[in-house]
C-alpha cells in the first residue's frame, strides 16, 4: 500500500435533531448534524411520525383543496 495517499480515518460525531448522538469512525471527521437517524426513523422504531419541516403538506392541501376527483361539473 502506498504511503500518504489515503484520507485520515478519525472519530466523527453525529447528532440528530431528536437529541440522539453517535460517534463512529469515518473519513469525514468533526461534528455533523442530521435531521433523522435510526433512533427516530419510523422504519426502525415502528412508529409513524410525520416530518414536515417546510410546510409542504399544508401547501399541497391548500393547492388541491378545491379539486374534486371523479366528479364532473
Amino acid at each position: 500500500m502506498k504511503a500518504d495517499i489515503h484520507p485520515k480515518y478519525t472519530d466523527t460525531k453525529f447528532s440528530c435533531a431528536c437529541g440522539f448522538e453517535s460517534t463512529i469512525r469515518s473519513t469525514l471527521g468533526g461534528v455533523h448534524k442530521v435531521d433523522i437517524c435510526s433512533n427516530c426513523h419510523p422504519l426502525y422504531t415502528g412508529k409513524e411520525k410525520l416530518v414536515d419541516t417546510e410546510g409542504r403538506i399544508d401547501r399541497f392541501k391548500k393547492k388541491y383543496e378545491n379539486i374534486s376527483v371523479g366528479k364532473k361539473k
